[in-house]
């Protein structure tokens, strides 16, 4: 499932270049597949239309159920990028929908996106899922990432941050929801100072705020999610 075409303030799409590597890798697209441009979503975030996320939530938990699936892997709210913490909001409250009318428990895994997981394996909680790739295996996901030339930057990032070993290890965890009305740890997340920059450049008009514009969806999406009959 993917949410955004990753057009960004470009207004150029990259979801060509995302079924390519799907296929790749032998994946399949979800039905939710770069339904909105970035833009249109930070309008729905900045506008306070939590009732598109709300839809996308149910959408979500209908495709869960229907599927069987037993565990969820997605979007880590990093206060990177203000649209992966979105997707976790709306992934948590579609779990919570789909358990709800499943009778069943799905498990619920994030992943880092953006940062570099610096845990050891003896760091590692009982319920987290770790892979630790062959050679070959850390070669076929370094060829696949490299081949998104639109990401190059952020590969060539991450490569910078943690090396190669870096990216060995595929490293799920489950997702500890935090009490609610609450969320990032570290405030102003990275997303509003690039934002300030971006709106004095000329991309966008108005800077998207944690506290006003994320954390009200974030809670929005809970509680429908935990009351919805």
């Amino acid at each position: 499932m993917v949410l955004t075409d990753g057009s960004g303030h470009s207004g150029k799409s990259r979801l060509g270049r995302t079924t390519a590597l799907l296929e790749q890798v032998s994946a399949k697209p979800g039905s939710i597949y770069g339904r909105f441009t970035d833009r249109e979503i930070y309008s729905a975030i900045l506008n306070h239309n939590h009732r598109l996320f709300i839809d996308v939530a149910e959408e979500l938990a209908e495709a869960l159920v229907a599927g069987e699936f037993d565990y969820v892997a997605g979007d880590r709210a990093e206060g990177y990028n203000p649209v992966h913490d979105v997707c976790r909001s709306v992934i948590d409250a579609a779990v919570e929908l789909a358990n709800r009318r499943r009778g069943a428990s799905i498990s619920n895994y994030d992943l880092m996106l953006a940062g570099i997981d610096r845990s050891h394996p003896a760091d590692s909680l009982e319920s987290e899922l770790t892979l630790e790739l062959t050679d070959d295996e850390l070669s076929q996901k370094l060829d696949a990432a490299r081949s998104y030339d639109e990401l190059s930057a952020d590969v060539d990032e991450m490569l910078r941050l943690g090396g190669v070993d870096g990216i060995r290890t595929e490293r799920l965890k489950p997702v500890q929801r935090a009490p609610f009305g609450e969320g990032l740890n570290v405030e102003p997340p990275f997303y509003e100072t690039y934002g300030e920059k971006q709106v004095a450049a000329g991309h966008y008009q108005t800077v998207l705020r944690y506290r006003e514009h994320v954390l009200p969806l974030a809670n929005a999406l809970r509680q429908y999610s935990e009351c919805k009959e």
